[in-house]
């Protein structure tokens, strides 16, 4: 019986010098749903609310507002520990390059769903 091996790699994202890069797409908003097999995040842009979204509002009502969905990133179960980390690495690393910049203090200010 052959013994089973152990074996590291790291991957690397490469863009192939022939084609046009990779489409970078502008968020700043994220929904996030799951299944029992995958998250699914959905990247839209959100828009500043005009005086008259808010002047046409009762005080204390709550208004639904849409976002034009920009992408959605479905995400196997097994990778989100992995992914979590990841981001909370490079927050670390964020906040330590940034942090006597005003904006990048504290806690984020929105709020994820």
């Amino acid at each position: 019986m052959t013994a089973k091996k152990s074996i590291n790699f790291t991957v690397v994202p490469l863009e192939d010098d022939d084609k046009e890069p990779a489409e970078s797409v502008y968020a700043n908003f994220c929904a996030v749903n799951h299944t029992p097999f995958d998250f699914t995040l959905t990247f839209c842009q959100m828009r500043p609310l005009s005086e008259k979204d808010i002047e046409e509002s009762p005080e204390g009502a709550t208004q639904t507002v849409s976002a034009p969905v920009r992408v959605k990133v479905v995400i196997p179960a097994q990778l989100i520990p992995a992914l979590g980390a990841a981001l909370q690495e490079n927050w670390r690393i964020y906040q330590d390059a940034y942090s006597n910049v005003g904006w990048a203090k504290g806690k984020m200010g929105g709020k994820v769903h």
